[in-house]
């Protein structure tokens, strides 16, 4: 990796984690550059604005993570309800990465710039309609399989879940405990169970 690479990376990576922990909205330019240790030139080089920044943040570092997490999981399985439940579970109860205090990254995004900022809104869109198809696709492979039940609506189930997941993230944050991601995850668990 080139050392423009390296520096453009380091940039994406310590904003990501000050923005994770403090908000988009009231982390600043200059707060992003001390943290790096990089010069303001340096920065400038790279971004010409904090928004275009903020959109290399999703574009660069949320899309990869995203794929090895919330799509990857539920492709080439026989069990798909056990997969997006397990995949639910391992994001909200062992990943290292996202913390209960903050949320969730995407989710945070979504609340501070979809209503304003219409690239935002469909960077975020995208994600969020990776993750939907992927749960789609998963469903439907698992009625042809015969492990779901041929009458479910696979789009519903995606955007229960979803919602479930991003609501259940932000009253973990509010709560600052995992304990109500573990009554969102029983409740999961029966639903899944009457579509099987």
């Amino acid at each position: 990796m080139k050392k423009s690479e390296a520096t453009r990376l380091n940039i994406l990576q310590k904003a990501f984690e000050l923005i994770y922990a403090k908000g988009y909205q009231t982390t600043s330019i200059d707060e992003i550059i001390a943290t790096t240790q990089v010069t303001k030139g340096a920065f400038y080089y790279h971004f010409k604005t904090k928004d275009e920044m903020g959109l290399a943040i999703i574009n660069e570092l949320l899309k990869n993570n995203f794929k090895s997490t919330f799509i990857e999981p539920l492709q080439n399985t026989d069990h798909p309800l056990d997969s997006i439940y397990q995949l639910v579970y391992g994001i909200l109860m062992e990943n290292d990465l996202l913390k209960v205090e903050y949320g969730c990254p995407t989710s945070n995004f979504t609340q501070e710039m979809a209503p304003w900022h219409v690239d935002f809104t469909k960077a975020l869109n995208e994600l969020s309609s990776r993750w939907e198809n992927a749960m789609i696709a998963c469903i439907e492979n698992g009625k042809k399989a015969g492990s779901v039940k041929e009458h479910v609506n696979a789009k519903e189930i995606a955007v229960f879940v979803m919602s479930g997941y991003w609501g259940v993230r932000n009253l973990g944050k509010l709560e600052n405990s995992k304990s109500v991601y573990l009554i969102y995850l029983k409740g999961l668990k029966s639903y899944f169970q009457s579509l099987e």
